[in-house]
């Protein structure tokens, strides 16, 4: 799966404070915009869509569209970053919550174990992320 060349990414501004990163991480997802989301992650970032399974490229773009054709709005509050270098450690608790395009309850949360690198920009993007953490 790519990212359809239809999908029109709004600005979302990418961030010098890998603590403000999560943030940046919402509204991308927020927006709906593939595009948008994509460009919070480094190129060959690695995305864990459920513990055990990682995915990059085509296969972390498809399971981060998973998650957006919820079409329910995630919160993130950051509760820790760790930042050695060019690298953070970011632990954040997200929750997404709603009522699918379905009609069907959904109720998804976790504390996200993530890492982010500062590019040459000086802009902080994932290089992994783990949304659900220790669990499984």
């Amino acid at each position: 799966m790519s990212i359809p060349a239809n999908d029109h990414a709004p600005t979302i501004a990418l961030t010098p404070d890998p603590a403000q990163h999560p943030r940046v991480f919402a509204a991308a997802f927020n927006s709906g915009s593939a595009r948008a989301l994509a460009a919070v992650y480094e190129e060959d970032a690695v995305f864990v869509p459920r513990p055990g399974t990682a995915v990059t490229g085509p296969d972390r773009w498809a399971a981060n569209a998973a998650f957006q054709s919820l079409g329910i709005p995630i919160t993130v509050r950051p509760r820790h970053t760790y930042v050695a270098g060019d690298l953070a450690l970011l632990v954040v608790d997200w929750v997404i919550d709603g009522t699918g395009p379905d009609g069907t309850q959904v109720h998804l949360e976790g504390t996200a174990t993530d890492v982010a690198r500062r590019g040459h920009d000086g802009l902080w993007r994932y290089v992994i992320d783990n949304p659900f953490g220790t669990a499984g």
